[in-house]
Parts: structure tokens; C-alpha cells; sequence
């Protein structure tokens, strides 16, 4: 930022023999807040610093709409001065998604944002995203069809209503409430534990929302990326992101703005109109930096081959058993990026496929990573498989539900396989307790069937739709590659007492991976013991 230079008289070094050009020891630095200003704009005053000797407060004044636009589409689309566009901030609300939806939404490592708790929340209001079933939703294979995935995803919201209020009852059974402790905050704790368990019933087509804050750089690839994914929602969903950036935003003082142009207005008609202007009009959050965000061909492309050449490498081998956590061992390069890019077009373990990547041999290993790049642009970045050479990586096979919290790490390089019932899924133990265990293995095996008859009946796209019904208690295989901060970060953090079973099963075996294969560094890790007797009250 620009120093701003006092006018005051400075004091002259009694050793100078020019002190009139001595400058001030202590220069004016200014620093404030900006508000009020649209992204674009906001980007452009910031990218002025390196073209101009203008003040912040000097280009907000010179700058105008048009103005910001012209300079973008030369520097940003036309220069390629992609930087530009990390300086336009904009926040946005996403709601009624499907948590699958979410789950894409949020793989952004650059992404900031908070989505629904199913902690806190009741989700059997929340109601269910319904995928077409056929091109054109007619027919009686369609509506038997569509019949069968709304009897399961109703069927799992009523067992989630009968198992939370069950095991809220357990929980209070055995947990008497301190002296000192409110009943609404003692009610309203042990409600989010139950909840906590029984989570694992909601499928992934349950509806949730949440709200993200993004530079336009980041919305940009998040659009496109949106626009390239299998499943319909989330091409519907990118196309309105886009459209967001581009329409009007919602102005949260309108209201009251109007009713302050109304008494204006009755006073003077005149002013009345040109605080209209000034106070109501129309905001686009990124009405250029947005526009040309379009489908991915490269990674339309690349997902097609590589999950061929994950088919014909496997060979519908059978998918061996994996623990919770597999810290791997290093890999050549060459091999890590074969196995990765890879890894997240099929449902093997790292470990499995690896042995495969490398029985190939070095001819076929470069054939796949060479797959991973055939189709890339002049602007397009390396995927996120390229991302290697980290010292710790964990192939974690956990309950999806556990997954979105664990996901919520973007320090790391996540590499997510798709969703699917072929892993089986968690049980909580706390429904054994409460009597429920029946009525909950009977709800995830009757989704386990129904997931299996939708995926059957017709092509990819039932496929993906089939997805939909897969409660959270279904595991799921991502493979996370960090540094050694990032191990001692979700080590201590996700072993807290106050957080879910799940996760915090997952963050312990992170850190006795560790602390196996070195033991000397087991003790700068600040772990909880999962192991310990938990206060359900503590928070």
C-alpha cells in the first residue's frame, strides 16, 4: 500500500550534512477497511498497486463499473493475468442441495464456507432431492422405479426418526443431569449426541445447505469443475452458480433502503430518485470474471480413460480387505502418480492397486500417467492427482458421514472415490444399547438392496442416481496426503471428547501410524485417548 508522507517537519541527524532529505522516521502508514464495494471493482483498485501510484481511496473514486470490466477482460482473459481474479471475493449461499451435491460443492481445497450440521439439526424436515429416472420421467419403467427410491429414502428418514428419539432416550438413561445444568442445555446435548448416531441413517439425497466465500479465480474452476461432473444436480448446480455471479446479488437492506427512499420520496421526489439510483441498484457480484467458465473437457475426457484403464488394469479382481487407516509406504514418483490418478476411478485400496500399477510395468505406468494429461489445455491446471511427494499419506476407509467432517481438511490432497455400498458400512455401537439394532441393520440392508436394483436398471446415469439412496453409515475410500504438521493438526484436533466417534476413531489411528513407524516423533503429538471413558455432557 501506498505510504502516505507526513507534512510535518522532520529532524534533521546531527551528523547529516543534507537534512533537508532526511525522510521522517516514522512515515504516516495508513491502513483500513474496505466496504461497499463490488468484487470487480474491489479486484481492480488491488491489481491498480502494481500498475499504478494511485491511493486505494484514489482508485475507488476513478473507477467505474465499465471501466473494471475493460481492464479485466484485457488483463484477465486476454493477458492471462489470472491473479486478478484471487482479489474479487464473493459470498454465496447454496441452498436445498443434496449432501451428495455438498460433498462436490466443498472438494475445493481454495473453499471457505460451513454447510448444515447434522449435529444440531433435525434433517427429517429437511426433505430429498428426487433425480429424473429416464430422459423423459414417463413410463412405467420410470415410475416403478422412482416409486422404489422414494419408499427407501422415506423408509430411512422414518428409522432416523425412531432411532434418534430412542437413543436419546438411552443416552439420558444412563447420564443423569448435573445440578447445575439448565434441562433445555442438557436436552439440546444429548439430542446432538443422538443425532450424532443416527446420522448414519440419512441417505445422501437428504437436503442441506450451506454457504461458501470464494475469490472469483476459485469460483471460476468451481463452475467448470460443477459443469463436468456425472451427476445432473451438480451440472444443474454449477449453471447456477454461474448465473448467481452473474445476476443481481440479494441486497440484505433493501427493505429498509426502500423505506428510506419512501420518506425521502416525501419530501422531495427529486432526491427521492437519485437515492434510488445510488441506494437500490442492481449489484453482480463477478459479472465478467465468471462468464466463460464452461464445461471441462479435460476432465469430462480424463475421467472417462483412466476409470477404463482402472477396469482393465483390475480385471474385476476382488476387493481385498483394508483397515480403518493404512499409513502407505513411500513410493518412486512415477508410481505415486500412476496409483493415484488411478485411485479415485475405482474402489480398490491403494495398497491393491499399487501392486497392480506396478506389475504393469514401466511402459504402462507412463501410458497412464501420460492419460492423465492427453487431453489438457493451454489453461487448464494439473488435477489434483499431480499433487505428489507427500511424506504421509493415509488410505482412510471411513463411514461417509465421518468423511464430510475428516473432509473439511483442505491442507491435505484429498483424492475421494466415488460413493458406493460394495465396502458395507458402520454400526454404532450405542444402537445395540438402545435396542435399536435391529431396526437399524434392517434399514441399511433394505437401502443395500434398493441401491443395487436402481443401479441395475439402465446405464451410467442410473448409476449415479442409484447413489442418491446410500445412507452415511456407508464407508467410503479417500486417500489423504499431507505433511507432518498437517498429521499432528488432525491428531489432536479430531481426538477431542466432543467430537463424533467416528472421526475421532480415524484421527487416533492416524497418529498410532505415525507413532509405529516413528517413534521418536510420537510425542509431539497432543492426542486424546479414544480409548478413555467419555463425558456425553462435555462439549
Amino acid at each position: 500500500m501506498s505510504e502516505v508522507i507526513s507534512n510535518e517537519p522532520t529532524t534533521s541527524h546531527p551528523n547529516s550534512k543534507h537534512p533537508a532529505s532526511v525522510p521522517s522516521p516514522d512515515p504516516a502508514v495508513e491502513v483500513f477497511a474496505v466496504y461497499g464495494v463490488e468484487p470487480e471493482i474491489q479486484a481492480y483498485a488491488m491489481a491498480r498497486y502494481s500498475r499504478s501510484s494511485l491511493s486505494m481511496k484514489e482508485a475507488l473514486k476513478e473507477i467505474t463499473l465499465q471501466k473494471a470490466e475493460k481492464f479485466l477482460n484485457t488483463f484477465y482473459f486476454q493477458y492471462g493475468h489470472r491473479s486478478i481474479a484471487d482479489l474479487a471475493h464473493i459470498a454465496l449461499a447454496i441452498e436445498k442441495l443434496s449432501i451428495l451435491a455438498a460433498i462436490v460443492v466443498a472438494d475445493e481445497q481454495r473453499w471457505d464456507g460451513q454447510e448444515r450440521s447434522t449435529r444440531y439439526q433435525d434433517f427429517r424436515k429437511s426433505g430429498y432431492y428426487t433425480p429424473s429416472f429416464g430422459n423423459d420421467g414417463t413410463g412405467p419403467d420410470v415410475s416403478s422405479t422412482r416409486t422404489l427410491y422414494c419408499e427407501t429414502i422415506e423408509s430411512l428418514f422414518a428409522a432416523y426418526e425412531k432411532i434418534s428419539q430412542r437413543t436419546f432416550e438411552y443416552l439420558a438413561s444412563i447420564t443423569p443431569r448435573p445440578a447445575e445444568m439448565k434441562p433445555e442445555a442438557y436436552e439440546r446435548t444429548l439430542r446432538a449426541r443422538a443425532f450424532d448416531i443416527s446420522r448414519y441413517l440419512l441417505p445422501l439425497s437428504t437436503n442441506t445447505s450451506l454457504g461458501e466465500i470464494v475469490n472469483a479465480r476459485t469460483l471460476e474452476s468451481q463452475v467448470a469443475h460443477l459443469l463436468s461432473q456425472p451427476h445432473k444436480e451438480v451440472r444443474d448446480l454449477g449453471a447456477l452458480l454461474k448465473q448467481a455471479a452473474l445476476s443481481p446479488a440479494y441486497n440484505a437492506n433493501e427493505d429498509s433502503l426502500r423505506a428510506l427512499v419512501a420518506e425521502i420520496r416525501a419530501v422531495s421526489p427529486e432526491i427521492a430518485e437519485r437515492a434510488e439510483r445510488e441506494l437500490l441498484r442492481a449489484v453482480r457480484v463477478a459479472p465478467t470474471l465468471v462468464k466463460y467458465a464452461d464445461p471441462s473437457v479435460y476432465e469430462i475426457e480424463t475421467r472417462r480413460e483412466l476409470r477404463q484403464a482402472a477396469a482393465e488394469l483390475m480385471r474385476d479382481a476382488a476387493i481385498e480387505p483394508a483397515p480403518l487407516v493404512d499409513l502407505l509406504d513411500a513410493d518412486p514418483l512415477e508410481i505415486d502418480l500412476a496409483t493415484t490418478l488411478l485411485y479415485g476411478h475405482c474402489h480398490y485400496s491403494y495398497r491393491q492397486l499399487r501392486r497392480a500399477v506396478e506389475a504393469a510395468g514401466e511402459a504402462r505406468r507412463r501410458e497412464i500417467v501420460d492419460l492423465g494429461l492427453r487431453h489438457r489445455g493451454g489453461h487448464d491446471e494439473l488435477p489434483r492427482p499431480f499433487s505428489a511427494g507427500q511424506q504421509f499419506r493415509f488410505d482412510i476407509l471411513m463411514d461417509t458421514g465421518g468423511f464430510r467432517d475428516m473432509h473439511r481438511h483442505r491442507r491435505c490432497v484429498q483424492i475421494m472415490q466415488d460413493f458406493s455400498t460394495v465396502h458395507g458400512f458402520d454400526t454404532p455401537p450405542e444402537v445395540e444399547a438402545a435396542g435399536v439394532r435391529s431396526d437399524y441393520e434392517l434399514a441399511m440392508k433394505r437401502a443395500e438392496t434398493a441401491v443395487e436394483k436402481l443401479s441395475a436398471s439402465g446405464g451410467e446415469e442410473a448409476r449415479q442416481n442409484s447413489q442418491y439412496a446410500i445412507p452415511l453409515a456407508f464407508r467410503k475410500r479417500t486417500l489423504f496426503k499431507m505433511d507432518f504438521a498437517e498429521a499432528v493438526y488432525i491428531s489432536e484436533l479430531r481426538t477431542t471428547p466432543a467430537g463424533h466417534a467416528s472421526y475421532r476413531n480415524v484421527a487416533y489411528a492416524m497418529y498410532e501410524a505415525v507413532a509405529a513407524k516413528y517413534p521418536a516423533l510420537a510425542k509431539y503429538f497432543r492426542v486424546h485417548d479414544v480409548r478413555e471413558p467419555m463425558d456425553l455432557l462435555k462439549r
